[in-house]
């Protein structure tokens, strides 16, 4: 009976070495995520948080291997509630935790400042949603962006301005962050250049809910569009307080307010194609079913619709495991030169990066509102 058992408490001996060094040959490979899960923008940064997480989980039910390794990818996420001083506190807290890449932050006012800490620290960054030109213009090799930049999308709705809604005498109002005076700031220049006059040029701040002394001194210009560079938080209720006041100019705006929450946001505010805002991206007609399919199988996982960024993060994250696949290597040094030249074909549609890092050849949409719906009117680059 002694001896029979031998072989037996071998082979479980056996089993156990073989199991111990099989998980000894699994490498974890962490991911950073930053954006605000927290303030007037939380929305956004789950929705975008909740991208990541989806390209996470379906990598790690594939099954990657790198040099001969089988990968477990981990998401750290981290809030930054939109605020530069929490954006570098969570970016050190994440170069601390030794990350291989990150996907973040989603505002410009984030991003740039993370940026520094992140390219000091020699790790990849992939925004998928700051569109401020500076975020690229700083000589940093380790930014990189997928979605078109404020020069992209502040030019072309101020030509769209003039050109489609025939407008002679414009408005400007920012935010004064990095993102909002960024894309005022191009829109203005798109709009000067087809020949619109800027006839008042105002600020308010992102946690701002009274508009009226602004509104009011606008309206005595009698433009026949105000344009807004900010966030939705604040342009739903800007919008309502136009209708009080009886100013029935268009509102135009970028990504920032470009959401499915700014009918809910503006309720009676926003009157059927008052509305044209451009959202950076979007897919042409070849891409439409997959970027469908996305947005169900994102609902059924978070009984959530995509609010804005989720398609976007979710390729940042696929576009950096393919390069990492490329280089078989997770270690930044190896994988960042196959970041830069990397064609990955996104939900989103095509990524690749100029030498900036900035994505080539953008796709932008734009989009109106009908009863409170957001509504397509084109996608254009």
């Amino acid at each position: 009976m002694k001896n029979k058992m031998l072989p037996l408490a071998a082979a479980i001996a056996l089993a156990l070495v073989a199991a111990g060094s099989a998980h000894a040959e699994e490498q974890i490979v962490k991911i950073g995520h930053v954006g605000p899960v927290t303030g007037p923008s939380a929305h956004l940064g789950k929705d975008m948080e909740n991208g990541a997480k989806m390209a996470v989980e379906e990598l790690n039910a594939k099954g990657v291997t790198l040099g001969g390794k089988k990968i477990k990818f981990v998401l750290l996420a981290e809030d930054d509630a939109s605020d530069p001083k929490q954006g570098t506190a969570a970016a050190q807290k994440l170069v601390d935790a030794k990350i291989d890449g990150v996907i973040g932050h989603l505002n410009s006012g984030t991003t740039i400042p993370a940026s520094k800490i992140y390219y000091d620290a020699g790790i990849p960054q992939i925004s998928p949603a700051a569109t401020s030109p500076k975020y690229t213009q700083q000589g940093f090799n380790s930014v990189f962006r997928v979605v078109a930049n404020d020069g992209q999308l502040g030019g072309t709705l101020g030509r769209y301005a003039a050109t489609t809604l025939k407008a002679k005498n414009i408005a400007v109002i920012d935010d004064r962050t990095a993102y909002g005076q960024g894309v005022a700031q191009e829109f203005a220049k798109g709009a000067k250049s087809a020949g619109v006059n800027i006839v008042a040029t105002q600020f308010t701040n992102d946690k701002a809910t009274d508009f009226n002394a602004i509104l009011t001194s606008i309206k005595a210009k009698n433009p026949d569009v105000i344009f807004f560079g900010g966030m939705d938080a604040v342009a739903g209720p800007m919008l309502r307080q136009m209708k009080a006041l009886g100013i029935k100019a268009k509102f135009m705006g970028g990504d920032g307010m470009c959401t499915a929450e700014l009918g809910k946001l503006a309720g009676d505010g926003l009157a059927n194609d008052q509305v044209v805002c451009a959202e950076a991206g979007g897919v042409e007609e070849s891409g439409k079913k997959g970027l469908e399919d996305f947005k169900a199988a994102f609902q059924k996982k978070f009984n959530a619709e995509v609010k804005l960024y989720a398609p976007y993060s979710y390729d940042s994250v696929m576009t950096m495991v393919e390069a990492m696949q490329k280089a078989n290597s997770a270690d930044p040094k190896k994988y960042l030169p196959e970041l830069a030249k990397i064609h990955h074909k996104g939900v989103t549609g095509m990524i690749a990066f100029d030498a900036k890092g900035d994505i080539k050849d953008g796709t932008l949409t734009l989009y109106t509102y009908k009863d409170g719906k957001r509504t397509l009117l084109t996608v254009t680059k």
